[in-house]
C-alpha cells in the first residue's frame, strides 16, 4: 500500500509488512541553459558532479530508500536462493577462443567465481587437459580485478591480457608465461578504456607487440586523457619509456582503433573507426614499416579481413547498405579495383568492430555470419563467390563466434534463447556439424517452452519482429504477465540469447519478449540510420508498437507489462517511461542515458555524437530534445513503477544521468508507485562485474517487476 503525505516537502511512503520509507528530499537547484534561443531548466544540475560530498550523501540516502525497498518485497529470500542456484548450477561456458599452433585459448565462466578465467587446452577435444593460466578471482578476493580481452602470441608461448578494477574499464597490457603463469615484465599501461577501448597484435616472432595507447598525464591536457588513441610498438623486456611511436598523432580526437597482423608477412592493419559512428579508416603497415591508407571514412568497409593468398577481403556497405563484400590484391592495393565477390543479398551481412570476425576466411572457402531480422545464419562461399554447403544452425539462434580449424573446417558457438550455448566443429568433407566438448551441460528443463516471431506495425508503417518465449498450447486470453526487452542503437542486434532465468520468469507465469527495433543491425544499415540521429523517435515509436502488438494479439493486458533495458536500452525506457507512462506497469533500467542535452559533455558523450547528434546542431538539438527523457517528465503525472540501476564507476554513461532521471521522477509522479535508485560503487557500464553482484541485481529486478505485475512468488 502507499500513502502520500505532505509536510516541508512532498514526500511518499510505501508501507510493505511494517516497513515504513519515507522518500528522501531532493533540493532544487534551477538552472537555465540556452540552446538556439529556446530556454531549458535544469533543477538538479547539482546531481552530476560526484566529486562533491553533497552528491555522494544523496547517492546513500537514495540507496538505503531503495535497499530498504527491495529488501521488503515478499519471497524476496525465496528468489534470492532460486537465482542463486540456477546461475551457479550453469556449466562451464568457454567464449573468446583464439586458436594458436597445438594450443587453445579460452574465457571460461566457472561459476560460483565471480570473474571469468583464462585458460589453455591441447584440442577442442581435450578440455580435460585445460590448464589455468590467469585467475583473476586470486588476484582479488572481492572479485573486482577483471579481464578486458587477451591475445595469445603466435606461438602462444605467451599471452597478453588487458586488466582493469570495478567495472573501470581502464586497463593495463601484463603478459603472462603460458606454461609458469607467471609474469613476464612490468605492465604497459593505459592501453584500454571505456572510451575507445583498446587492441594489441603480436609479431609473428612473439618479440613484440603493437598496442593501442591513451596520452599520459602532461602529454596531453587531462580532459584529453580519454582520447586521441594512437598506435605504439613494445619489445619485450625492454622499459615501456623505449616503445616507439607508430601512427595515430592526427586520427580524429575520438578515434577507436582495432589490430590486425598477417601472420607471414608481419603486416599491420590498422582499423579506424571514427567514434561510435560505424565509419571507418584503413590504415596498412607494409614491409617496409610505411604507413598509408587504403580506405577512409566515408569509403563504406566495416570490416577487413587478412586472406590466404596475400590478399584482403572486405565488407563493404557502400551502395549496399545490407553489405557486400570485397577481394584486393597486395599488389594492387586500390580500393577502387577492388573486386566484388558476394553481391548484397536479401539478408544483412553482421559487422562487429570490436567483437568476433563475421567474416572468416578458410583455405579455400569464405564464412559469412548474416542477420536476419534477430536471428543469425551461416552462409558459406568459395573465393569466387559462389555459395557452398555451410553448416546447418537452428531458425531462431545467435552465433558468436566463427574461427577456423584445419583446410576448410570452421569451429562455431552457438545458442538460442532456451538452449546454452556450445562449441560446434563443421568439417567441411562430408558437411557434418558436431558439438564438441566445449559445451554447456543443459541441467535446465525447457522442454514445455517455444519460441515465436510476431511482428508489430509501428507509427510510420514499419513492421518491427520481436520474439516471444512462452510455453507451448498456451491460450492467448490477455492473462499472461510480460517482461519486454529492447536497445535499438549502434547497430547493434538484438540476437538470441539463453538465460537460465528465462525459466523463473516462465515458472511465475511471465512471459519474456525482446524486440528487435530500429536503431539495431537487424537488417542492416538502412535499418540502423532509421533509428539515429533526427530519427531516433521510430526507435521509441516499434518498441511501443511491439507493446501493442503483445496486448492486440491476445498475450497480454497494458497492466501486466514490464519494460527492461541498458545503456541505449535505458535511454529507450527513460522515452518508454516519459512518452507512454500508461502503457505498461514497472520498468527497469540499467546504466541508463536520459539527459540527452549535457550527454555529450562526458568524456563518452563525445564518442556517442555520431549516433545521437549534438546540441550545437539546430536540428540535432530539436530531435534531442524532443524525445530526452530528463526533459520530457512532467509534474503531476502517473508514472509506472521505476528501478534506475547505475555503477560509481561507469566509464561509458555517467551515472549522473540515473541520479537526475531519479530525482525529476520522484518530484512529479503521482501515481504512488515507487521510483527507485539503485547505485553499485564497485562496478560501472556493466563489462567486469562479479557474478555475486550480478545475482543481487537479478534478485532485485525480478523481486520488483513481479511485485508491481502481482505476481506472487513461488515458494518452489
Amino acid at each position: 500500500m502507499l500513502k502520500r503525505f505532505a509536510g516541508g516537502a512532498l514526500a511518499w511512503v510505501y508501507v510493505t509488512g511494517c516497513a515504513h520509507l519515507s522518500l528522501p528530499e531532493t533540493e532544487k537547484f534551477p538552472m537555465v541553459d540556452y540552446y538556439h534561443g529556446v530556454e531549458v531548466r535544469d533543477d538538479y544540475r547539482w546531481l552530476e558532479d560526484w566529486s562533491q560530498s553533497r552528491v555522494r550523501a544523496w547517492s546513500d540516502r537514495q540507496n538505503t530508500y531503495a535497499r530498504a525497498f527491495l529488501d521488503a518485497l515478499p519471497g524476496v529470500g525465496r528468489l534470492r536462493k532460486r537465482i542463486t542456484d540456477l546461475l551457479h548450477q550453469q556449466t562451464s561456458n568457454y567464449f573468446s577462443l583464439s586458436r594458436r599452433e597445438g594450443m587453445l585459448f579460452a574465457q571460461k565462466i566457472t561459476p560460483p567465481l565471480n570473474q571469468p578465467i583464462l585458460v589453455v587446452m591441447s584440442s577442442i577435444d581435450r578440455s580435460n587437459d585445460e590448464k589455468v593460466v590467469l585467475d583473476p578471482n586470486k588476484l582479488d578476493a572481492a572479485g573486482s580485478m577483471s579481464m578486458d580481452w587477451y591475445v595469445p602470441s603466435p606461438d602462444g608461448a605467451l599471452v597478453a591480457v588487458s586488466l582493469s578494477r570495478e567495472g573501470s574499464e581502464s586497463g593495463d597490457v601484463y603478459v603472462f608465461d603460458t606454461q609458469s603463469c607467471g609474469l613476464v615484465e612490468p605492465p604497459v599501461l593505459g592501453v584500454n578504456k571505456g572510451t575507445a577501448g583498446g587492441d594489441l597484435a603480436w609479431l609473428p616472432d612473439g618479440s613484440g607487440f603493437y598496442y593501442t595507447r591513451y596520452p599520459r598525464r602532461g602529454e596531453r591536457a587531462d580532459e584529453d586523457l580519454d582520447f586521441f588513441q594512437q598506435v605504439w610498438f613494445h619489445k619485450l623486456k625492454t622499459p615501456g619509456a623505449e616503445d616507439r611511436y607508430e601512427i595515430g598523432k592526427d586520427f580524429p580526437r575520438i578515434a577507436e582503433i582495432r589490430l590486425r597482423i598477417q601472420a607471414d608477412t608481419g603486416r599491420v592493419l590498422a582499423i579506424v573507426q571514427y567514434g561510435d559512428s560505424g565509419r571507418f579508416m584503413l590504415m596498412l603497415r607494409d614491409r617496409r614499416a610505411s604507413w598509408r591508407k587504403i580506405a577512409g571514412f566515408d569509403d563504406g568497409i566495416v570490416q577487413a579481413v587478412f586472406g590466404s593468398n596475400d590478399d584482403l577481403w572486405l565488407i563493404s556497405r557502400k551502395d549496399a547498405p545490407r553489405g557486400k563484400i570485397l577481394n584486393m590484391d597486395f599488389d594492387r592495393i586500390d580500393l577502387d579495383g577492388a573486386d566484388c565477390v558476394i553481391p548484397q543479398s536479401e539478408h544483412s551481412i553482421m559487422s562487429n568492430f570490436w567483437g568476433p570476425d563475421t567474416l572468416i576466411v578458410t583455405k579455400s572457402r569464405l564464412v559469412v555470419v548474416y542477420q536476419v531480422g534477430g536471428p543469425v545464419v551461416l552462409k558459406a562461399f568459395d573465393f569466387q563467390g559462389r555459395p557452398v554447403e555451410a553448416p546447418a544452425t537452428p531458425p531462431i539462434c545467435n552465433v558468436d563466434q566463427v574461427m577456423t580449424l584445419d583446410g576448410d573446417d570452421i569451429l562455431f558457438k552457438s545458442e538460442t534463447y532456451i538452449d546454452p550455448a556450445a562449441w560446434y566443429r563443421y568439417t567441411a568433407e562430408g558437411g557434418s556439424t558436431e558439438k564438441t566438448a566445449l559445451a554447456s551441460e543443459d541441467r535446465i528443463d525447457f522442454h514445455d517452452l517455444e519460441v515465436v516471431r510476431d511482428v508489430g506495425l509501428s507509427r510510420d508503417g514499419t513492421k518491427v519482429p520481436f520474439s516471444v518465449i512462452r510455453p507451448k498450447n498456451i491460450h492467448l486470453d490477455g492473462s499472461h504477465p510480460v517482461i519486454l526487452y529492447g536497445y535499438g542503437g549502434y547497430q547493434i542486434s538484438v540476437r538470441p540469447r539463453y538465460d537460465p532465468l528465462i525459466r523463473l520468469w516462465l515458472d511465475h507465469g511471465v512471459l519474456v519478449a525482446y524486440a528487435n527495433i530500429r536503431g539495431g543491425g537487424e537488417y542492416g544499415q538502412t535499418w540502423h540510420q532509421e533509428g539515429r540521429l533526427t530519427r531516433k523517435q521510430n526507435v521509441f515509436d516499434d518498441f511501443y508498437a511491439v507493446m501493442r502488438r503483445l496486448v492486440e494479439n491476445g498475450t497480454t493486458r497494458t497492466e501486466k507489462i514490464a519494460i527492461r533495458g541498458g545503456s541505449n536500452g535505458g535511454l529507450l525506457m527513460g522515452a518508454m517511461i516519459t512518452q507512454h507512462p500508461q502503457a505498461f506497469r514497472a520498468a527497469v533500467s540499467h546504466v541508463g542515458i536520459y539527459d540527452m542535452l549535457r550527454s555529450e559533455l562526458s568524456a563518452n558523450g563525445r564518442f556517442n555524437i555520431p549516433e545521437y547528434g549534438t546540441v550545437n546542431n539546430p536540428e540535432h538539438f530539436k530531435a534531442l530534445y524532443a524525445y530526452s527523457p530528463y526533459h520530457r517528465v512532467e509534474d503531476s503525472t502517473a508514472y509506472p513503477a521505476v528501478l534506475l540501476m547505475t555503477g560509481a564507476n561507469d566509464p561509458r554513461v555517467d551515472p549522473m544521468h540515473s541520479r537526475k532521471m531519479t530525482a525529476r521522477l520522484q518530484q512529479a509522479s503521482v501515481s504512488g508507485r515507487p521510483i527507485l535508485l539503485r547505485t553499485n560503487s564497485h562496478t560501472g557500464h556493466g563489462l567486469g562485474t562479479p557474478l555475486d553482484e550480478l545475482i543481487s541485481q537479478k534478485v532485485d529486478e525480478m523481486a520488483f517487476v513481479l511485485e508491481h505485475l502481482g505476481v506472487s512468488v513461488k515458494t518452489e
